[in-house]
């Protein structure tokens, strides 16, 4: 059993006690001693003080804060999570790293959309456990859609890995690791042999509440842009989706805490804002009442859009289902929305939207398209479609190639069908073969692109209002922003007066997805 001693350091200020084990015992009366030698050494007739005299129960390797590295797969709603989870280990006093190899804790915060999100985080996770085998304190974990899904079965896909932590416990993701890396850093002084490896933890129960522990920020000096968590989970239950089971149902937060937190964040010189959601125009509908025939959505922007020093408000994703008439109305008065939506299609295909579990028909989603644009003209609209879903003929293909046409998106995500476990759709019949799905994902692709640069090339010679960002990510010299319609711009300028202000750009040049163009 490891005792606990008291050990009590003098000096002409106030004496000043700390608890050390018996493991560091040894290692301070060796300090003490070469601390007393030195000074009688040069016979200084002053008391001895000691009063900066540590021994840290957080020691590592050059005595420095430990080090958390996060790698992040999927959509915004996982960036904003990964973001809570640094706030956390920050506020516990690690250093936040973009270095795999000098990191004491290694998380993936994963997705399950596809296999290939899932494929890429196991391949990520294998590469950087290989390359730090050296290093055997290092805590590994994923955590997320992924690890909800698969839980304790990773723990055998991945031998060494130490945490799996599911979408409604990012809050407790610190004190697993945190736990975890003290014991070992302290056996390890104990006893150099002594096996690093053995802890884990997997904690993937869901937790009421869950959806109000992400809502801390770590704003970084002239950030313009900000996610902001406003519901977790879906109850539409599609036949292809994983989300259900992986985010649990819907439970959304209370508008007070939202306002409350865009609040600081404009405060703190955030301009535009992105609500967050699964299905985001579905917001509290369990939860709060409509008033005045608003649904809770529609009162989360208004009450959004009246926070002084918020410019810009985006949302994301809607669903056609609770896409309605207040919504489309919204457009019209709040002036403070931008001019894009992201709203997924699917298929062009009432046949396979049914298979797909999808309650509306095309003509329905186009008809809540065109009133977008009636009552925001210059609306940018985008989408994500599904090809290659199981029983999709050609016939089906064509029509929601026909709707493409038809819509003119300003661009679409475009996947091919991915079986995911334990959903519907993973069990019918009539599978797409492999090539099948990409050359139908390749042609709706040429598509989709041909329309985005008609687009794009549109714009040249007009003047867009643009959020800078900060540098670009292709050419780090450069800056870039997005319009009002989602639009991406590369601009030259002084990062150190331009990052995070509402610029006038002159756009002169298309190169197909971005535009160039100069501040006016």
């Amino acid at each position: 059993m490891r005792r606990t001693f008291v050990f009590a350091t003098t000096g002409t200020e106030a004496m000043e006690v700390k608890k050390v084990t018996t493991d560091k015992l040894f290692r301070g009366l060796l300090i003490l001693t070469c601390a007393l030698f030195h000074h009688f050494k040069n016979q200084k007739p002053a008391v001895l003080n000691l009063r900066f005299f540590r021994l840290s129960l957080r020691a590592r390797p050059g005595n420095s804060m430990p080090k958390i590295y996060l790698k992040t797969y999927g959509c915004q709603m996982n960036e904003r999570d990964s973001e809570q989870v640094l706030r956390t280990f920050s506020e516990g006093g690690y250093t936040v790293t973009t270095k795999e190899n000098e990191a004491d804790a290694i998380l993936i915060n994963t997705c399950s959309v596809r296999d290939q999100a899932e494929q890429k985080a196991l391949g990520k996770m294998g590469h950087m456990m290989h390359a730090g085998r050296d290093r055997k304190h290092v805590v590994y974990g994923f955590m997320g859609c992924m690890a909800q899904s698969r839980g304790d079965e990773l723990f055998k896909a991945v031998p060494s890995l130490d945490v799996v932590v599911g979408t409604q416990k990012y809050h407790r993701v610190f004190e697993y690791v945190d736990t975890i890396l003290k014991r070992r850093l302290e056996a390890r002084m104990d006893d150099p042999t002594y096996s690093l490896r053995g802890d884990s933890v997997c904690d993937v129960a869901e937790e009421e509440g869950s959806q109000n522990t992400i809502r801390d920020h770590v704003v970084k000096p002239r950030e313009s842009s900000a996610f902001v968590s406003i519901m977790q989970g879906c109850n539409m239950r599609c036949s292809f989706c994983i989300v259900p089971d992986t985010r649990g149902k819907e439970r959304g937060r209370p508008i007070h805490d939202i306002i409350g937190e865009v609040r600081h964040l404009a405060a703190n010189g955030v301009k535009e804002v992105t609500l967050l959601g699964q299905i985001v125009n579905l917001y509290g509908r369990n939860e709060f009442p409509k008033i005045n025939g608003k649904s809770p959505f529609v009162q989360l922007l208004e009450a959004v859009h009246e926070i002084e020093g918020i410019e810009r408000i985006r949302f994301t994703s809607p669903h056609p289902i609770g896409y309605r008439d207040d919504l489309i109305a919204a457009f019209t008065y709040l002036p403070k929305l931008c001019s894009h939506i992201h709203f997924p299609m699917q298929s062009g295909s009432d046949r396979i939207l049914r298979e797909m579990r999808r309650p509306y028909r095309n003509e329905k989603f186009i008809e809540i398209c065109e009133k977008m644009k009636a009552a925001r003209p210059g609306i940018a609209i985008t989408t994500d479609i599904i090809v290659g879903f199981p029983g999709e003929t050609v016939e089906d293909f064509q029509m929601t190639i026909d709707t493409v046409e038809r819509l003119q998106f300003d661009n679409a995500f475009v996947f091919r069908y991915s079986k995911r476990r334990n959903t519907p759709a993973a069990e019918m019949e009539d599978q797409l073969s492999e090539p099948e799905k990409e050359s139908r994902n390749q042609r709706l692709l040429d598509v989709v692109n041909r329309i985005a640069i008609a687009k794009n090339a549109a714009i040249v010679g007009t003047t867009q209002q643009v959020l800078c960002e900060g540098p670009s990510k292709t050419k780090a010299t450069r800056l870039t922003g997005r319009t009002a319609q989602n639009k991406v711009v590369i601009f030259d300028g002084e990062p150190d007066r331009l990052v995070g202000r509402l610029l006038d750009i002159q756009i002169e040049e298309s190169g197909g997805f971005s535009l160039f163009g100069k501040v006016v």
